[in-house]
């Protein structure tokens, strides 16, 4: 048994651990790259004279975010060289995720798509304020900025957001019904019941980032989803089995393929139809959905 405790920076940092790297993920989409954040973040935090720090958690978010930032303009310009395109990387998360109605939809894959839309600053603004209630003086510290033009870049970055995303989000037990309805279309290859799931207008975004087969461009329309999810199923030529999982606070399916994991399949989900299906066949991103990661919004 150890007697030594810990020295007070490493209580403040592993307190906020889980917040912390919930703020990095949310701002790149990569578990990968938010844990180097929160490294590089460790690393400024133990050199801070935490006499003068008034609000632990509000100077490591502040930490956190700077180091975020740096790393979305670099991994910006990876993205831009991706093949295909860019979903965020799916995690396994705990139900207490899922109860926290407000954060799982800011997780969900499909909100964090619409992100990759925004600006670095926009983004950083946007997940600071909109996600963890970060008021605009301390989000102004963090990006640089006046706490104006912090106001500012939030109204753009939540009005941008706002036209994308679903007026009217689905339940979660909407959510999980028509999901469950899609599964077993998809199970029985009752195509015409898969029909019935899908809106007319519903998008489909597959992500193999060159690794594995998937679409160029997003697919729109329920004629054309469907024909290029029987193609597919026919071209992999082995057997495909589902299983319902919580990704990101959202239901989602595990398609797996002869028994090895294929991809993981989000959904977004409106008047009781899907509206986006966002899969992540990249198998660089599907390292971390058979163990949960903890995330938090406090």
């Amino acid at each position: 048994m150890n007697d030594h405790p810990a020295d007070p920076a490493t209580e403040a940092f592993v307190a906020h651990r889980d917040l912390l790297f919930t703020v990095a993920y949310e701002m790149l989409g990569s578990a990968a790259d938010a844990e180097d954040v929160l490294q590089e973040a460790w690393l400024r935090w133990v050199k801070v004279d935490l006499t003068q720090v008034q609000d632990q958690r509000a100077y490591l978010v502040r930490i956190t975010t700077r180091q975020a930032l740096n790393r979305l303009r670099t991994l910006k310009r990876r993205k831009e060289a991706y093949v295909g395109p860019w979903l965020p990387e799916p995690l396994l998360t705990a139900p207490d995720v899922a109860e926290d109605v407000d954060l799982a939809e800011n997780l969900s894959l499909a909100l964090m798509f619409i992100l990759e839309t925004l600006s670095p600053t926009e983004r950083a603004v946007f997940v600071l304020h909109e996600v963890f209630d970060i008021g605009y003086d301390d989000i102004a510290a963090a990006i640089g900025k006046s706490p104006a033009a912090a106001r500012q870049l939030a109204y753009r970055a939540r009005r941008h957001v706002d036209a994308r995303r679903p007026r009217t989000p689905a339940s979660p037990e909407e959510a999980r019904a028509a999901l469950s309805s899609f599964q077993n279309a998809l199970v029985t290859g009752d195509l015409q019941g898969l029909l019935s799931v899908l809106a007319p207008d519903v998008v489909f975004v597959s992500d193999g980032g060159g690794l594995r087969l998937a679409a160029l461009r997003p697919v729109v329309g329920d004629d054309k989803v469907l024909r290029y999810m029987a193609a597919s199923i026919v071209k992999a030529g082995g057997t495909f089995t589902s299983e319902l999982t919580t990704v990101n606070g959202n239901p989602a399916l595990i398609l797996r393929l002869d028994g090895e994991i294929d991809g993981v399949l989000a959904f977004r989900v409106e008047n009781a139809r899907v509206t986006g299906l966002y899969y992540v066949r990249n198998p660089e991103k599907l390292t971390r959905v058979e163990s949960e990661t903890p995330l938090t919004s406090r």
